[in-house]
């Protein structure tokens, strides 16, 4: 009877001890599992989406504020605030949740007809508190005749930015880099919010209407992105975007103060948010879990997650850490970092003899003496190689950022390379700091502006140029060209030239006052232009391109006036920049045709529909930029009425309806002087004439200098009296009488006196949704 329950037990004991450890790893598991709710709520789920705390659908189950982390739930989907925002996904470690957003569509019947277009605020609803991650999505467009922008707001200031997409034939799209062949894409700024997307199209896609009837915008996240045919977007609604969120607007250090508001728990640490302001918490390292719930962050078991982790030893977990415990007589010794380590045995060193340590004295000196030569000899050898290696580098890049084109394009044009300096790099980067990020400048898309100090003295800017293959090494050869052949006091002067960099460097003398737009559109700053600064500036940018177009050896159009590309000296004086994409022509030529290049608002219609620049394309862009001066109101601007969007428009329109004083910068109205009342008008003419949609109607360059010559003969209240001066102002308004001419005469009035034009104004745009 003993014996059979001693066989009993002997069977069972290790049955009941299995058990008992399958029920404890169990238990340790369940007790481990990391934690997505706060305590005392159940799972947060809709439909077979988890949603993860500081997120949640139930009332005290998500993070105050309330409009910010409360999830609702409508036939078992999920939506961020209210039905117009699905979300997909919730990461709460890197602070983003994906929102599936809306496309917008733009369709067109065979005769050119415009369909429902199917363009708004895509985010309407949305707080500060998200912003769209410029890292993670890009804006897109897809069609064959469009043109997309978005507009949106950073903070309190309008944004917009877009791209055209254009083709023939089906087979011309370009599937693979999205490059503006049926496709195009642009990146979006950081902190964006709120935003919005217009869709236009050149010709109402009649020419392509047989394979693409529709255009397509959208903002999406990047690496969902997939293009494969013109058709792919047709029944697709809506694309998932990524958004940053953190928590509140204040920085760690602030946030840490508050300890009732502070949203970091136990072994968790605080990271400031870079898209956008705020903070995010994370599991300390050792840890992971969700730190925003208490006791969120569990310690990772080490000696689980690396078995092998203390070879010839055992390993034991601690929080947030681990250790190796070895058998006596070795060390521990980590080999490959947190990977692996092992128990080594000590070194045992015996001093039985004086001969001994004698060997052992000498080995070490002697080994030492050798390894300081051996370095020695390295030190000397790598000095060299770097040495050789940095000529040879300098040559590549001499040669890849185009100095045999620009010597060749020199001689070419009976330049010699002397007039140009080659400045060394080593001298640049002792003037600019090594490129300070303090001592930028400004940022375009032809590259970054740094401030630097010669040693001689002299202040300067120098401009590191984006150069991303032949096409823009192209540009920058052509801008120091170009700026080779040019000596006038209101075009920014090239000093030199750096080839031997890794891009290459343009120096220029230095501009202090900064950017025409930034005294015009920034009605923060204390000084404001007065209207005879605004004159003088006029007459010098006309006069500087009247300089380009008729004084060079060979006609040069600028091709991107505008106000940020018009800088301001010490003493307030214009001078022209950024020549990157100007041309040189021939004497006898009349135009050139060119890919569409230049900004939004600035564009000569003529030159967007033929894709032949001219000099009166020129002469577009500078009346948009004398209707800035007029009106200090920006080239675009999707604050004003839809009709006037573009300030060309904006401008005619007014002009039209006889309400010129009622745009012009009040400013200027509030100088209250009979004689600046009349250049007003004056100009406002000459602008009207400028933006003419028929290029030959245009004055030339010439006439619009010597036009505003005459304007600015009346200074003052005394030369406003002079007869003489009066006869000329006269002169001014009537000497060329056109169709598109306004008649008016002298006044003392402040009051709007002038006449309806004898025709009506063609705006210059295909039509308003065009922008």
């Amino acid at each position: 009877m003993n014996m059979a329950n001693t066989s009993s037990l002997t069977i069972l004991c290790p049955i009941l001890f299995l058990m008992i450890l399958i029920i404890e790893v169990a238990f340790c598991s369940n007790n481990n599992s990391i934690p997505t709710h706060l305590s005392g709520c159940k799972k947060q789920l809709c439909g077979d989406f988890e949603i993860p705390y500081p997120f949640g659908l139930d009332k005290g189950c998500f993070m105050d504020p309330p409009y910010l982390f409360q999830i609702s739930c409508t036939d078992s989907t999920p939506y961020l605030f209210s039905s117009a925002f699905n979300v997909s996904k919730i990461t709460v470690v890197d602070g983003e949740v994906t929102i599936m957003l809306a496309v917008a569509k733009d369709c067109y019947s065979k005769d050119g007809k415009q369909l429902t277009p199917d363009v708004s605020d895509f985010t309407q609803g949305l707080n500060e508190f998200f912003s769209v991650s410029f890292v993670r999505n890009k804006f897109y467009s897809i069609g064959c005749d469009n043109l997309a922008t978005i507009n949106g707001y950073r903070g309190d200031k309008n944004y917009t930015t877009g791209c055209i997409s254009s083709c023939s034939y089906p087979n011309e799209v370009d599937l693979k880099s999205c490059s503006g062949v049926g496709c195009c894409q642009t990146s979006i700024p950081s902190q964006l919010t709120k935003y919005g997307m217009m869709l236009g199209s050149n010709d109402n896609h009649r020419s392509v209407w047989s394979f693409n009837p529709c255009s397509y915008a959208f903002v999406m996240q990047e690496t969902e992105f997939k293009f494969s045919r013109l058709e792919e977007f047709t029944n697709v609604f809506s694309v998932p975007v990524i958004f940053d969120w953190a928590v509140g607007f204040d920085s760690c250090q602030v946030a840490e103060k508050n300890k009732a508001t502070y949203a970091c728990k136990e072994n968790s640490v605080c990271v400031n948010s870079t898209p956008r302001r705020g903070y995010l918490c994370r599991c300390s390292e050792g840890f992971e879990g969700n730190p925003y719930i208490p006791n969120g962050c569990l310690d990772i078991d080490e000696c689980k997650l690396y078995p092998n982790f203390c070879q010839n030893g055992t390993c034991i977990n601690t929080v947030g850490s681990f250790e190796c415990s070895c058998p006596t007589g070795t060390t521990y010794t980590k080999i490959n970092g947190t990977t692996m380590s092992m128990c080594t045995q000590l070194s045992m060193i015996t001093d039985d003899s004086d001969s001994r340590k004698r060997i052992i004295i000498y080995s070490v000196l002697g080994s030492a003496l050798g390894l300081i030569f051996l370095l020695i000899s390295l030190w000397y050898l790598i000095r060299i190689i770097k040495k050789k290696t940095n000529i040879k580098r300098k040559e590549v890049h001499f040669q890849r950022n185009g100095g045999l084109l620009l010597q060749q394009q020199l001689s070419t044009h009976e330049y010699s390379i002397e007039n140009i300096k080659l400045f060394n790099s080593e001298e640049l980067e002792k003037a600019t700091n090594n490129f300070d990020m303090d001592r930028i400048l400004g940022q375009g898309g032809q590259g970054t502006v740094h401030k630097g100090m010669l040693t001689d003295g002299r202040i300067v800017a120098v401009k590191k140029s984006k150069i991303d293959g032949e096409e823009k090494v192209g540009e920058f050869i052509n801008e120091v060209v170009i700026l080779a052949q040019i000596n006038h006091r209101n075009v920014v002067k090239l000093l030199g030239c750096c080839l031997e960099t890794e891009v290459p460097l343009l120096v220029y003398e230095f501009i202090p006052n900064g950017t025409l737009s930034h005294y015009l559109h920034d009605h923060e700053r204390e000084f404001q232009l007065t209207w005879n600064m605004r004159l003088r500036i006029a007459s010098e940018i006309a006069a500087a391109l009247f300089y380009l177009h008729s004084a060079t050896s060979s006609p040069i159009y600028h091709r991107d006036i505008k106000s940020t590309n018009i800088l301001l000296d010490e003493k307030y004086r214009a001078k022209i920049a950024d020549f990157g994409t100007s041309k040189a022509v021939d004497v006898d030529q009349t135009h050139v045709t060119t890919l569409i290049y230049g900004t939004f608002g600035y564009l000569d219609p003529e030159y967007f529909q033929s894709n032949q620049f001219t000099d009166k394309s020129d002469v577009y862009s500078f009346g948009v930029v004398l209707v800035e001066l007029l009106t200090s109101e920006k080239a675009v601007s999707i604050t004003r009425s839809k009709e006037g969007k573009s300030l060309a428009t904006y401008f005619l329109i007014a002009m039209n309806e006889n309400h010129l004083f009622e745009i012009v910068d009040t400013n200027l109205v509030k100088e209250s002087q009979n004689h600046v009342n009349d250049q007003i008008v004056a100009v406002a003419n000459l602008a009207r004439k400028c933006l003419n949609l028929n290029g030959k109607m245009r004055p030339t360059m010439k006439e619009v200098s010597i036009e505003l010559d005459k304007i600015q003969m009346v200074t003052s209240g005394d030369d406003y009296n002079n007869p003489q001066s009066a006869e000329e102002i006269v002169y001014v308004r009537t000497e060329q009488i056109e169709p598109w001419d306004f008649s008016y005469t002298t006044t003392s009035s402040t009051s709007n006196n002038y006449a309806s034009p004898s025709t009506s104004i063609e705006l210059p745009l295909l039509s308003s949704k065009n922008h």
